[in-house]
């Protein structure tokens, strides 16, 4: 298998490297592959993972290599809808939409086997013990490719603990089997024991589906650590390898970048989603998976949303999120047990577990697009935008705490997605 030249990347400028330098870099990796591949796949992420400077490194892959080598590009999407051609345009400039293969969780899945309802048992403490199915979109067992090359950031997560690597495959080029389940082994184990780790139980599960069936797979990742306090992306670190020593390098690196710890809980956060990247609360709800180890109990959330439009990023979770709401943990284990719509779709019960905050603080939603009634049918408290940007003015406030003029404190956070705050 022809690769590229592995090697970890780290910036000692707390501004982290330029364009330039990350481009650079990209392009002497590629050199042992340029012109001697005939046809490569490149699994970057979507549009909801824009601060990732993936957008970037796919543009300058897709042009160092292409035409000479055939580039298909396949967003991993999980269960988030297609990318539009002007998302594509802003994410991956100069590389074709037509080049976009677009992975659907439902079809064209390929079941490669199982991981063993016994080490599932093991991994969760005897909380789940069915089999977890590993499944991958067809495209990627197309033996036809001389490479795969998966790019994506490491940063947080709510489900397995840091993002990236084998879940870019398992989870967004994945099937419902793979996803319902290691959602909701996450949920069980818990959300606030999770995140910023890299040794979860969810993890463990995706190392043993890549030890045990991808192992013969022609594939590379691509790593980013990045943060956006300002808006502009800082990428800190690029780690390229298959090995997973590359992969808890960047582990490392993001808890440095990623993880801001505070001295005390805060009473009132006020988390802004941007318009463009945030269209429902399935993506918005990281406004509350993020905060919720910050927030002191009796405590208020609030999450302007100008972009948020819908509940689930498909037809059939947001009915579901519609139908069944952000109750608390009980409430959704009760419902599984109940009621089959929601044991068929555990993917959608473990985001209803994470998005509620067990009565803990209060979630409130300042929105255009949905109605108090929705909003409230869910769970959540509902504030119209309008009202919440004339108290909440995001223009004059910088990310940490402000004191309004009126006299509150608050916190204010510009992207959830690029950090996780915990006390």
């Amino acid at each position: 298998m022809r690769k590229l030249i592995e090697g970890t990347y780290v910036s000692s400028n707390p501004e982290g490297f330029g364009d330039e330098t990350v481009s650079r870099i990209v392009k002497e990796a590629l050199e042992p592959i340029k012109g001697k591949i005939k046809k490569l796949l490149l699994i970057p992420p979507d549009f909801t993972r824009l601060h990732s400077n993936s957008g970037l490194i796919t543009s300058v892959i897709y042009s160092e290599l292409s035409p000479e080598t055939k580039v298909d590009v396949l967003p991993a999407l999980g269960t988030h809808v297609p990318m539009s051609e002007e998302e594509w345009n802003i994410m991956y400039t100069g590389v074709p939409y037509s080049a976009m293969l677009v992975h659907d969780w439902r079809h064209g899945i390929v079941r490669l086997g199982e991981v063993p309802g016994e080490y599932v048992s093991e991994l969760s403490g005897g909380i789940m013990d069915s089999p977890i199915p590993v499944e991958l979109n067809e495209r990627i067992l197309d033996k036809s490719y001389d490479l795969i090359l998966s790019v994506g950031q490491v940063v947080p997560h709510e489900v397995v603990g840091m993002a990236n690597q084998s879940k870019n495959l398992f989870v967004g080029c994945g099937g419902a089997g793979m996803i319902n389940s290691s959602h909701m082994l996450g949920a069980f184990c818990g959300i606030e024991d999770i995140m910023g780790r890299d040794k979860t139980a969810v993890r463990a599960v995706f190392d043993y589906a890549q030890d045990n069936f991808i192992a013969d797979l022609p594939l590379q990742y691509i790593l980013t650590v990045t943060d956006a306090p300002l808006g502009d992306i800082r990428t800190h670190g690029l780690f390229i390898g298959r090995d997973r020593y590359f992969f808890e390098e960047a582990v490392k690196l993001a808890q440095e970048k990623n993880v801001i710890k505070l001295d005390s809980p805060i009473e009132t956060a006020v988390v802004l989603l941007d318009e463009q990247e945030f269209q429902s609360t399935w993506l918005g709800n990281k406004a509350v998976y993020r905060t919720r180890k910050a927030i002191a109990d009796g405590g208020k959330l609030i999450v302007l949303a100008p972009g948020v439009k819908r509940f689930g990023e498909d037809k059939a979770v947001d009915e579901l999120i519609r139908k069944y709401g952000y109750k608390g943990r009980q409430y959704v284990i009760d419902m599984i047990n109940e009621k089959e719509d929601l044991r068929a779709n555990l993917s959608a019960a473990a985001h209803l577990i994470h998005g509620s905050s067990d009565g803990r603080f209060s979630i409130t939603y300042c929105i255009r697009h949905l109605s108090k009634e929705e909003i409230e049918q869910v769970g959540y408290d509902y504030m119209p935008l309008d009202d919440a940007l004339k108290k909440y003015a995001f223009d004059s406030l910088k990310p940490g705490y402000n004191t309004l003029p009126s006299g509150e404190k608050i916190y204010y956070i510009n992207n959830p997605a690029l950090g996780l705050w915990m006390v």
